[in-house]
């Protein structure tokens, strides 16, 4: 039986991104995760990649300080699916005075070191273009720059590189046990159909998110020296509220804050909640009182009030924090921590709690750096500089002016196709567009359009090089087509789906 050097268990941002970052460094890894890439937390985020504005009222200053910096590296190296957005921040003195927001922001611009992106400042808000969609009577407030990001894709793409790098990734397949033998570990992997197989590892990294507890006690069979808080976060998507790209982050009643952000660009996306869970892990959705608590906090700043039935689909998932003692699920922290098991000879354990998706890169250094005196041989520090999948779109200095000079040039190669299509499709491929479309000169050379802007042939290519096997995975994770589909058009691309694996 062929020993590898780390077998990484979970498929969530963090995951990945050790893996990517392992495999680049000469180490043999397996990945492993019990359903999809990215199925959980890491494709039911807000979508940002941003240093956390209301984590400095908590003194997280490194946090910050390290978000800011990596905000930087993940624009940089995948700007089809991460782009600048001023979010816009109405102010009302009952909440917070304004020095107070003045003095954050200018921290903010500040604490990371050199940024790109344009700095914060005051904005009127009695008329366009920063009032639009906000009720009348306010007056100031505040502009500030971050990113965002299409979450569910950035994990996949992290995987897709851990892979031409040599990872074996396997999706639906859960590791179920796992037990030392000296200095390795012996792991027992069980796939969707219920077949076993087992496989030796020289170090296991535990990144299972909200089952890293579990698989500390559970599977391995060891005490676990952390503990863990649930913590679900839900979203909302309503028929686009405001004209603009801009964002807004708006202060609640309770001290948290809520964000509107232009979404698919005929929706907006509202959220999210912080509800502390208890008790086991597992699957998630939001309930109406989290549906309510939205809605009103952003009501009292709209014109128009969102209405139950403007709600077109929701999302929720689990966000796994290092428990810290504190009660207010708001305050704590979104660091990560790591955990080591490992006494003299026998095969180590490191267990990854908390996190968060703008630091995962810098996370995974940090994992490996850990591991270093295992596998002395390890490879140097490498992905800060390297793009990711599809990301090697030619700069000029502007990353959103670079992207849309690329769909330009896609434009003049394939004239038989409507630029919004070919825009839509550089979102989520980036460079690879040219590869996906190769051969193709009109729509109809791309197989069925099931509605939405997708085709067979996008359909085909997400199962073989992305890992999709469910209409899900297609629809609402490596796509939003989902969004604009009909129940029908939905249901034919899941048919579609089912024949190709029956074919295979």
């Amino acid at each position: 039986m062929t020993v590898r050097d780390l077998l990484v268990v979970g498929g969530g941002i963090n995951s990945v991104g050790i893996a990517r970052d392992a495999a680049g460094r000469g180490l043999a890894v397996t990945l492993t995760e019990m359903g999809d890439l990215g199925g959980a937390t890491s494709s039911a985020s807000t979508k940002l990649i941003h240093g956390g504005l209301r984590y400095l009222e908590y003194y997280e200053f490194r946090l910050v300080r390290e978000s800011l910096s990596e905000r930087e590296v993940v624009l940089r190296q995948a700007p089809h699916i991460v782009w600048p957005m001023r979010f816009v921040l109405p102010h009302d003195k009952s909440l917070r005075p304004a020095w107070m927001i003045r003095a954050g922001l200018l921290l903010y611009d500040t604490i990371g070191g050199r940024m790109s992106l344009p700095r914060s400042g005051g904005v009127d808000l009695s008329g366009p273009p920063w009032a639009a969609g906000l009720k009348s009577g306010l007056r100031k407030g505040f502009a500030y720059s971050d990113c965002w990001v299409d979450d569910a894709r950035l994990v996949l793409l992290n995987a897709r590189d851990a892979a031409d790098r040599g990872a074996d990734v396997l999706t639906r397949t859960a590791c179920v046990s796992a037990r030392r033998e000296g200095d390795v570990w012996l792991a027992t992997l069980e796939s969707e159909d219920g077949s076993r197989s087992e496989m030796r590892a020289r170090a296991i990294v535990n990144v299972a998110g909200p089952w890293v507890q579990q698989f500390v006690t559970g599977v391995a069979g060891l005490n676990a020296p952390a503990a863990v808080r649930l913590v679900k976060g839900s979203h909302i998507v309503v028929p686009r509220i405001h004209a603009g790209e801009h964002a807004y982050i708006l202060q609640n009643d309770d001290r948290r804050v809520v964000f509107i952000i232009p979404f698919e660009q005929d929706f907006s996306l509202i959220g999210t909640t912080e509800v502390t869970l208890e008790g086991e892990p597992g699957p998630v959705a939001i309930d109406e009182s989290e549906i309510d608590y939205l809605c009103r906090a952003v009501d009292r700043w709209l014109a128009k009030p969102i209405r139950r039935e403007d709600v077109v689909w929701t999302f929720a998932g689990v966000r796994s924090l290092y428990d810290d003692g504190k009660t207010d699920p708001t305050a704590i922290t979104r660091d990560y921590v790591l955990e080591f098991d490992a006494t003299e000879g026998s095969a180590p354990l490191l267990s990854v709690y908390g996190g968060k998706i703008t630091t995962y890169r810098r996370l995974a250094e940090t994992v490996l750096k850990r591991l270093k005196p295992f596998f002395p041989a390890m490879g140097q520090t490498w992905t800060v500089d390297a793009t990711l999948p599809g990301g090697d779109i030619p700069r000029r200095g502007n990353p959103a002016a670079d992207f849309e000079a690329y769909v330009d040039a896609l434009g003049r190669e394939r004239p038989g196709f409507e630029r919004a299509f070919l825009h839509a499709l550089a979102r989520r491929h980036g460079t690879h567009t040219a590869a996906l479309l190769d051969g193709a000169e009109h729509p109809e050379d791309l197989g069925t359009a099931f509605g939405g802007g997708l085709t067979a042939r996008e359909v085909d290519w997400l199962m073989q090089e992305e890992w999709a096997r469910t209409a899900d995975d297609v629809l609402w994770r490596r796509t939003k087509t989902g969004l604009h589909m009909s129940a029908d058009q939905r249901a034919a691309v899941a048919e579609y789906m089912a024949r190709s694996r029956a074919a295979a």
